[in-house]
């Protein structure tokens, strides 16, 4: 068992966030040492430093007047994210955020993990202030849809769209899969995506690209995964009759989505495979694109 003085320190204290109306003209326009990054989306941003840093935001805002300052919180990292950082388990798969990780043959029970073995695959993750650390019901589906396909079926080529965090497009690769494209629209998401690729030394193998879904869902591919917002799961599917990957993976759906996912499938000639729910509430679909 390891020690706790053998992990590494969380490098996330306190998180001083400023949301504003309106985005920066520009990227690497803060230069302060205190900022974290910069999450940007529907013409809001969130700001966040690792100190204090009204002086820093106040300049911005003088600078950039298209700005408006509408509120700032104080938090510590587990707040935001709703609950603590913590290894966890799916399958065969250890996810350790990387102040965590192991260091000798098991891992301290404290941390939720007791031991592991010559089956255990780890993956380093470390989510940053992106949301989602991992152990949402839509990720564990996913993890399970793409151990599932795996079983009977070669996957060489993944495409990950709305990767977040990057970690089903490394649990992929983890997994057997030999390729994978880490899509997300957001650009500190696929900042947060290429420091995982990198420190779970996968940069050969996958690559994060910032970009829209639907630039890259004719993609050929023998699996695409899509865990996003159910309006754009519904643009791609309604415009395309034919999809160019072999299987998908489609999840993030709320039941009345869900539902109304199965009809865009049957109309799109996509049998489905397997179905995952979380207690009536979350769904998540494997399935094969008929030719």
């Amino acid at each position: 068992m390891i020690a706790k003085e053998d992990t590494i320190p969380n490098p996330y204290g306190d998180l001083f966030i400023y949301y504003l109306q309106g985005c920066l003209r520009r990227e690497g326009i803060i230069t302060d040492s205190a900022f974290i990054g910069n999450w940007q989306e529907d013409g809001y941003s969130f700001l966040f430093f690792s100190k204090s840093s009204d002086s820093v935001v106040a300049n911005l805002l003088d600078e950039q007047s298209h700005l408006n300052l509408l509120d700032k919180f104080q938090m510590s990292y587990d707040e935001w994210h709703g609950q603590p950082v913590v290894p966890f388990r799916i399958g065969c798969l250890s996810i350790i955020p990387p102040w965590l990780a192991r260091t000798g043959p098991g891992l301290d029970p404290d941390r939720m993990i007791t031991e592991t073995d010559a089956d255990t695959i780890e993956i380093l993750l470390d989510p940053g202030v992106v949301f989602g650390t991992g152990t949402h019901a839509t990720t564990r589906h996913c993890i399970e849809a793409i151990q599932t396909l795996l079983e009977s079926t070669t996957i060489d080529t993944v495409v990950d769209i709305g990767t977040g965090t990057g970690l089903l497009a490394i649990a992929a690769v983890k997994l057997g899969c030999q390729k994978a494209l880490a899509i997300d629209l957001n650009r500190l998401a696929v900042k947060t995506a290429a420091t995982n690729i990198r420190i779970n030394h996968l940069g050969e193998q996958i690559v994060a690209v910032q970009g829209s879904a639907e630039n890259f869902v004719d993609l050929p591919s023998d699996l695409m995964i899509s865990n996003i917002h159910y309006d754009v799961m519904k643009r791609l599917l309604h415009g395309h009759c034919y999809l160019p990957a072999k299987y998908i993976i489609l999840s993030g759906l709320l039941r009345s989505q869900a539902t109304l996912v199965e009809n865009l499938l049957q109309q799109a000639s996509i049998r489905i495979l397997k179905k995952w729910d979380s207690r009536g509430i979350w769904h998540s679909y494997l399935g094969r694109v008929l030719k």
